[in-house]
């Protein structure tokens, strides 16, 4: 059981964290434009938004959590902070990268990467710069920035939102021999779960799948010294993996990106790799209710940044969605601005 130096080392680690990535969002906040560009009505949502303080104590509810879970032995403690060298340097990126976003928000421009090329090979709902990002999920850039995005969007909390992904994996691989488990991470990225999961589960055989070929570029550096792990660059839809061949599968923000007709069809997906009785988890954004005081936030997401599905997520009923696939809901557990969602497959 980790002692007291070590709740206050990671106390250290995560508040360091924060601070970074607030400071960088609040950076961001005093160089972009208009809420809305001129000629657009005026945001207006009808559910609660949280002010900072409720803000900072579902932060701290989440690292409490993270601790407890790391305590219990149910994943390792998270790597210490980036070097500075490298961390001004992604800093440096990300503010230059900043103003070419906020103009795309600005001009409402979300299709650059709309190209006849890319159109023969890719679905026309993947073809958008969703969040506005330059290169959308198409350029070497936009991978080596994402996970420096996502943090100042979260203020320094996804990877602790993601780690809780590991509590029902643990729960469903203890006593088990790694060496003879599969795991398939569905929309890997840039392999930043991955990572977690292999660090936890150095023997365990697992399998990274996203359509981008920037981002399973950069997921194959990321895991290059991870034998037990494969890259494959493929498309959700129609994953080239063998059927119940999983014991667990995992999907880390993907849902809320994907139109309804899409959603189900990955559920599909998910259930036909997966081994009877297998496990699938899936961690996305809260929905609509699911902390009321938290709604008009959410409501606000998807008028903020380009996300086109993110309304429609918000009332998809994921446990009836899952079932239809063979795949009953376990629960949901909340992750701050996130959840865990846990799928088992009925057994033959």
């Amino acid at each position: 059981m980790a002692g007291p130096l070590s709740r206050i080392g990671y106390g250290v680690q995560q508040g360091a964290r924060v601070a970074w990535y607030v400071g960088h969002y609040l950076a961001v906040n005093r160089m972009r434009g208009p809420l809305v560009p001129p000629g657009e009505e005026p945001v207006s949502v009808k559910g609660k938004v949280p002010g900072w303080q409720g803000l900072v104590a579902g932060m701290r509810a989440l690292f409490e959590q993270d601790w407890k879970n790391i305590e219990a032995g149910l994943y390792r403690a998270p790597e210490g902070l980036l070097a500075p060298s490298e961390a001004i340097a992604t800093s440096l990126r990300f503010f230059r990268d900043a103003r070419k976003v906020d103009e795309r928000r600005l001009s409402r421009k979300h299709s650059e990467v709309l190209t006849p090329e890319l159109r023969d090979k890719y679905p026309r709902y993947y073809l958008q710069n969703f969040h506005y990002q330059t290169g959308g999920w198409f350029s070497e850039e936009s991978a080596k920035l994402y996970d420096t995005q996502v943090e100042v969007l979260f203020s320094g909390t996804a990877d602790a939102m993601r780690r809780q992904a590991l509590v029902p994996l643990a729960q469903a691989f203890a006593g088990r021999d790694q060496r003879g488990l599969h795991l398939l991470d569905v929309a890997c990225g840039t392999g930043r779960f991955l990572e977690e999961v292999t660090e936890n589960y150095p023997r365990l055989n697992v399998t990274g799948l996203d359509l981008s070929p920037a981002y399973i570029g950069e997921a194959r550096a990321r895991l290059a010294k991870r034998r037990a792990a494969t890259l494959v660059e493929a498309n959700a839809e129609t994953m080239p993996i063998a059927d119940a061949s999983q014991d667990a599968v995992t999907c880390i923000y993907l849902f809320h990106e994907l139109p309804p007709k899409v959603r189900r069809i990955v559920a599909a997906e998910i259930s036909r790799v997966l081994k009877p009785g297998g496990l699938a988890i899936v961690v996305d954004a809260l929905q609509t209710g699911d902390r009321p005081d938290y709604d008009g936030l959410l409501e606000f997401f998807p008028i903020g940044f380009h996300e086109p599905y993110f309304g429609s997520y918000l009332a998809e009923d994921f446990a009836a969605l899952f079932a239809h696939e063979g795949l009953a809901f376990d629960g949901a557990v909340p992750a701050f601005l996130s959840k865990v969602m846990t799928f088992r497959k009925e057994k033959a």
